[in-house]
């Protein structure tokens, strides 16, 4: 993650940021920088032998798990004189597991302790030549950073804002809560502040960031709290777009909807995680309702948002998905007709129930599968984007080459959707107006039509029913 933030003028040393897997990560990092730097060190990706080289690690996937491990190898490699501190997820999930597969690290710890990178990274230039290293990998307590020191990184106008940490979900694949902990809102003041500090340094477009957001708020005030959370954000001046990450089914309520509708930042956008909609495979996994109900939530959001793009993540050779399970997928997935659709491959991660369920699917079943749903979902993203040309919509601008500029819609979150490219070569972080003259698979072909923002929704929203 390259970086360069302010620094004092006798600096400590210098800091390389290495980031790995989700948004949440990209925040964490931030933070971290933004901590070392405010006590004096010059954080700076560029460097080729920095004084610390801090690896955030990611501990989701077995996949990413190998990734982390590789990453801490090389920094050990190549470290000389400096030190190396293993942050984050991986960390925190393997522990002392960790210090014996990706040995040489002078310090290992945790998530939630962003806000004492500066004593941390003290702590690892105090560990002897020789002696073991430090690890502080307890259970996490998470300790928001303050908000001014937060170092950004990447495009200004486009920011994450983590509104929570942890889960208190128990979904049998997944190892999110047994390292992130349990679900700890941030308080609504803080995130306020935050967006208010992120709109000031450029920020146009928030993505609001938890494992679950329609959870934002219980555990400090005793009601599910994000309409009020949209509500303020709404008047927050600079900010012009604000997007949701990721809702959980049953708790997409009117009231939430409601919000969506009525606040004009709030992005129609809905990423709504669903891993499958059989509903033996559902229970298998402990997730809530099953097809029908999801395709009935589908039709409320299109009520009351016309515009509203739905993308959904599924789960592919779950144990026991059978083919006719798998064949329910595929149906739903025709029917549901859904703007972008993200899979995964069944991964088994020891820790979890679904490590030791019967019925593994081997790997060349899922692969098939996998196959098929996407080719099925690549030719209805076809038929949804062509739905498009001739409209117009607002594009924020990220990048431009070779005579065109690529953005995103209110469609497209960042990293994960397709691109809208406008002909011609706009300002990075510009809004501009384009009518789409034709639509791809996954993206957009656009011709600029002002430089003005165009309004999200083409139709006046109804309320929710």
């Amino acid at each position: 993650m390259p970086q360069s933030t302010h620094m004092s003028e006798s600096p400590k040393g210098t800091v390389r940021i290495v980031t790995l897997g989700c948004a949440k990560n990209e925040v964490d990092s931030e933070e971290i920088a933004g901590v070392l730097a405010q006590s004096g060190y010059l954080v700076d990706g560029t460097k080729p032998a920095p004084d610390v080289t801090v690896i955030n690690t990611c501990g989701f996937l077995e996949a990413s798990k190998q990734e982390s491990i590789e990453a801490i190898r090389k920094a050990v490699r190549t470290k000389g004189k400096g030190r190396v501190v293993v942050a984050g997820c991986l960390a925190q999930r393997l522990g002392e597991e960790l210090v014996r597969l990706a040995p040489g690290a002078d310090a290992y710890v945790g998530v939630g302790q962003m806000g004492r990178f500066d004593e941390i990274v003290a702590e690892a230039f105090g560990v002897q030549r020789g002696a073991g290293p430090m690890l502080d990998v307890k259970p996490p307590h998470h300790r928001w950073a303050d908000v001014p020191t937060r170092a950004r990184a990447g495009r200004p106008w486009s920011s994450y804002l983590k509104i929570s940490e942890g889960c208190d979900h128990q979904c049998t694949f997944c190892t999110i809560p047994s390292f992130r902990g349990r679900h700890v809102s941030k308080p609504i003041e803080r995130v306020i502040e935050e967006a208010r500090h992120l709109a000031a340094t450029g920020t146009k477009e928030i993505n609001l960031i938890a494992q679950d957001v329609t959870q934002y708020g219980y555990d400090l005030y005793r009601e599910f709290t994000l309409p009020r959370l949209l509500r303020e954000l709404n008047g927050v001046d600079g900010i012009e777009w604000i997007r949701l990450l990721y809702f959980y089914p049953n708790r997409l309520t009117d009231e939430v909807i409601e919000a969506m509708t009525t606040l004009p930042k709030v992005l129609p956008y809905i990423d709504i995680p669903l891993q499958h909609v059989h509903p033996d495979v559902l229970r298998r996994m402990k997730r809530p309702w099953e097809g029908e109900r999801y395709l009935k939530l589908f039709e409320k959001l299109r009520a009351a948002m016309p515009e509203c793009a739905i993308r959904t993540t599924f789960i592919v050779g779950f144990p026991g998905e059978t083919e006719a399970e798998f064949s329910a997928l595929l149906d739903f997935t025709k029917e549901a007709r859904l703007d972008r659709v993200g899979a995964f491959l069944f991964s088994r991660e020891p820790g979890t129930p679904s490590h030791e369920m019967p019925g593994q699917v081997p790997s060349r079943i899922k692969r098939e599968r996998y196959d098929r749903l996407m080719r099925l979902q690549q030719g209805i993203s076809r038929e949804k984007n062509a739905d498009w040309v001739g409209r117009t919509m607002t594009v924020l601008v990220d990048e431009t080459r070779d005579g065109w500029s690529a953005g995103r819609s209110f469609r497209d979150a960042p990293e994960i959707d397709g691109w809208v490219f406008v002909r011609g070569e706009h300002e990075p972080g510009a809004m501009v107006e384009a009518t789409i003259s034709r639509g791809a698979e996954y993206d957009l072909y656009a011709e600029a039509t002002s430089s003005e923002a165009a309004p999200i929704r083409a139709h006046a929203p109804r309320p929710a029913r």
